[in-house]
C-alpha cells in the first residue's frame, strides 16, 4: 500500500516499531517507534512527558515527509 500511494506522489511515512519488518515491504521513509502494544506512547510516563514523547515521533514524521530521499530511509 505505501509502495502506490508514493508512488502516485503522496509521500508516505510508516511508523512502526519493527523496521525490518517496513524494510521488507518497501516503505521509504520509516520512523521507529516505541513498542508494539503502544507504538506512539508510553503509558507508563507522566502526562506530560508522554505528550512530548508523541509530539516528538510526530515532529520526525512530519520532517521525514519533507525530506528528499533516493532509498529507503529509516529516521532515528
Amino acid at each position: 500500500m505505501v509502495k502506490e500511494i508514493e508512488r502516485a506522489g503522496i509521500p508516505v511515512v510508516h511508523m512502526c516499531t519493527v523496521t525490518p519488518i517496513s524494510l521488507t515491504v518497501g516503505a521509504n521513509r520509516i520512523v521507529p517507534t516505541i513498542a508494539i502494544p503502544h507504538p506512539l506512547g508510553n503509558p507508563n510516563l507522566p502526562i506530560e512527558e508522554e505528550k512530548a514523547l508523541r509530539r516528538k515521533l510526530i515532529d520526525k514524521a512530519l520532517k521525514a515527509l519533507q525530506t528528499e530521499i533516493d532509498d529507503q530511509t529509516i529516521f532515528e
